[in-house]
C-alpha cells in the first residue's frame, strides 16, 4: 500500500505551521520527497545485505527478512525479453536479479571469463547451460539463439509529485489528484518520512508521537472534506 503524498504534504505543513518555521512550497516539498524516498529505498539494500549477513539461527532472521522482502516487492518486476544479436538492452532497473530462460537461470559471468568461455569450443555457452555479462542497462547473452528469456529485477520508485494547479483567484495552491504520484514505499515507513523530511526543513522532532498525531489530525481533515 503506497503513502498518499498529500497526506504527507499536509502533516509536514501542519508541524511547520506550529512550529512557526515557515513554509515549504510544493515544488520543494517534491524535490526533498524524492530524495528522502530515495535514501530510504537504499537503505533496504543496506538492511539487506546486514540481515543475510547476520547468523541465521537468529530467532528473529525469519521474520526480519520477511519483512524487508515485503517492503521491497514493489518494486519487483518480471519481463520477457526477446534476445536480439546476443544483446538485451534494459530500461527502468535498478538492481537485476535473476534472468531465466525455460526455468534455467542463467549464469552471470565477468567480462574476462564470459569472453573466454564464448570463444572456446570446449566451453560454448548452450541452451542447457546460457550465460549472461552485464555491462551497464545491456545483458549480453549467450548462446545469441535463446529467444525468449525473463529477467527479473528491482526498479527504482517513481518521481514523488503533490500535483496542484494555483487558483487565480486566491493565489493558493490546489490539489490536483489527477497528476499526483503518491510514494511506493511500504505504508510503514510513513512516519519517517514526515521525519526525514521535517530534518531537510530544519526541524529536528524526536517522538514520532508528534508526527503520527499530526497526521492523525490531517486524515480527519480530508474525511470532513469528502462529507
Amino acid at each position: 500500500m503506497a503513502i498518499s503524498v498529500d497526506t504527507v504534504y499536509k502533516t509536514v505543513l501542519l508541524i511547520l505551521n506550529k512550529e512557526q518555521r515557515g513554509y515549504m512550497t510544493p515544488d520543494e516539498f517534491n524535490k526533498i520527497g524524492q530524495q528522502v524516498q530515495l535514501e530510504i529505498f537504499e537503505k533496504y539494500f543496506e538492511d539487506l545485505n546486514q540481515i543475510v549477513r547476520a547468523p541465521q539461527t537468529d530467532a528473529d532472521y525469519a521474520d526480519r527478512l520477511s519483512y524487508l522482502e515485503e517492503k521491497l516487492s514493489v518494486f519487483e518486476n518480471i519481463m520477457t525479453y526477446n534476445v536480439s544479436n546476443s544483446t538485451v538492452t534494459l530500461s527502468d532497473v535498478h538492481r537485476l536479479n535473476t534472468v531465466t530462460y525455460n526455468n534455467i537461470e542463467l549464469q552471470k559471468l565477468g567480462r574476462k571469463e564470459y569472453y573466454n568461455i564464448i570463444n572456446s569450443p570446449l566451453t560454448k555457452p548452450t541452451k542447457s547451460y546460457p550465460v549472461y555479462l552485464q555491462e551497464g542497462n545491456s545483458l549480453k547473452i549467450q548462446p545469441a539463439d535463446i529467444g525468449l528469456v525473463d529477467i527479473s529485477y528491482i526498479s527504482k520508485p517513481s518521481d514523488v509529485r503533490w500535483g496542484f494547479e494555483v487558483d487565480p483567484n486566491l493565489n493558493v495552491f490546489v490539489y490536483d489528484s489527477s497528476v499526483t504520484t503518491d510514494f511506493e514505499l511500504h505504508s510503514s515507513e510513513q512516519t519517517e518520512v514526515i521525519l526525514r523530511i521535517l530534518a531537510y526543513a530544519g526541524i529536528v522532532i524526536r517522538d514520532p508521537q508528534i508526527v503520527q498525531a499530526a497526521t492523525a489530525q490531517v486524515q480527519q481533515q480530508n474525511i470532513n472534506e469528502k462529507r
